[in-house]
């Protein structure tokens, strides 16, 4: 069962952790839960589904263990016992209206994924990054197929407004 879902189970981990070694460890955390949990399987949906489900769960765990750990080192750095974090892109030395090579887009573009609230950002990083159906998709968020349509076009939505300043032409 490990073989037959390890890459794809790292890749959308990754796609959320943006780090590979993050996504390494926390797929060993969904194995061991699959493993664990086995018997608590009601075959609703597909095996696969439930362990993408798993994943995506895993992972959003993992980021919020981040973000607290984040922002007990942003109150360290108010008084004054660490350095300050920064989660802004860093833009330095390019405008709005520069042309920006692919590493750039990609660094705002997943700066502005990270910054959608968390069941968009899940929605739309199933989609457009790891390819899943609006069908799979509402099964992994036990959701409605319409609610995920709501959702990406809200994210996206969120993302053009939020894009817009960095990159003026070719968003509607």
């Amino acid at each position: 069962m490990v073989e037959m879902h390890q890459d794809r189970v790292i890749n959308t981990c990754y796609r959320f952790l943006k780090s590979r070694e993050d996504a390494t460890d926390v797929a060993q955390e969904v194995f061991m839960q699959v493993y664990k949990s086995l018997d608590d399987f009601r075959g609703e949906s597909q095996l696969s589904t439930w362990i993408y489900r798993i994943s995506v769960t895993k992972s959003l765990d993992f980021i919020r263990r981040k973000n607290r750990q984040r922002r007990l080192g942003s109150v360290k750095t108010i008084l004054g016992l660490g350095s300050e974090l920064n989660d802004l892109p860093d833009n330095s030395g390019s405008t709005p209206e520069g042309d920006f090579d692919d590493a750039e887009r990609g660094r705002i573009l997943s700066w502005a994924v990270s910054k959608l609230p968390e069941s968009q950002r899940v929605a739309i990083t199933l989609s457009n990054y790891e390819s899943y159906t609006n069908q799979e998709i509402a099964d992994i968020l036990q959701t409605s197929v319409s609610a995920v349509e709501a959702l990406l076009h809200r994210g996206r939505k969120n993302l053009g407004s939020r894009l817009q300043k960095y990159f003026t032409t070719g968003l509607k």
